[in-house]
């Protein structure tokens, strides 16, 4: 599923400096979740990875070294070593390994350039994690995480339907 061009247009009106501050503190919360998510990198650990959401204006970048997460406005971009372009709810479900890479590749729901290498040192790690993001984003919620987390499930079902099996 894609968001809805509607859905994303205030993105393009929204300052820059508030969607990374927002994603930053996400993407923090993560990492004390998940402490281990980057260990598999090995020697990709100091490469720059970008992710393009096809369906909102905005590009992410993660160097799992610095522990940084950057965002950009498209058509800027950010030099990196490795990209991948999809959907942003695949994107989200590849963070969770709930959808095949290999597949989505080969059918090109997703597009992968650069240092294959790194990708697939990615690929592994995020596999290895067991994020669920409605679980560990809703913890940030107190008391109100059942509520959050429940509305995340939700949602996850709706916008992925069939393509959320876990495959590995």
């Amino acid at each position: 599923m894609r968001i809805p061009t509607l859905y994303a247009l205030p993105l393009d009106v929204m300052p820059v400096a508030l969607i990374e501050r927002a994603a930053s503190l996400l993407f923090k919360r993560l990492l004390v979740t998940h402490p281990g998510l980057f260990d598999r990198l090995g020697e990709f650990r100091e490469r720059r990875f970008v992710f393009a959401p096809v369906d909102l204006p905005l590009v992410f970048k993660v160097e799992p070294e610095k522990k940084a997460l950057s965002v950009c406005r498209k058509p800027q971009d950010f030099e990196a070593d490795a990209r991948i372009e999809a959907p942003l709810f695949l994107l989200l479900a590849l963070l969770e390994g709930r959808c095949d890479a290999d597949a989505l590749f080969f059918s090109r729901d997703l597009t992968v350039t650069g240092d294959m290498e790194a990708m697939l040192a990615m690929r592994n790690a995020l596999d290895d994690s067991n994020i669920d993001l409605p679980r560990d984003l809703s913890r940030m919620t107190g008391p109100l995480a059942p509520l959050f987390a429940r509305a995340g499930n939700s949602l996850r079902r709706r916008a992925l339907g069939e393509e959320t099996a876990a495959w590995n």
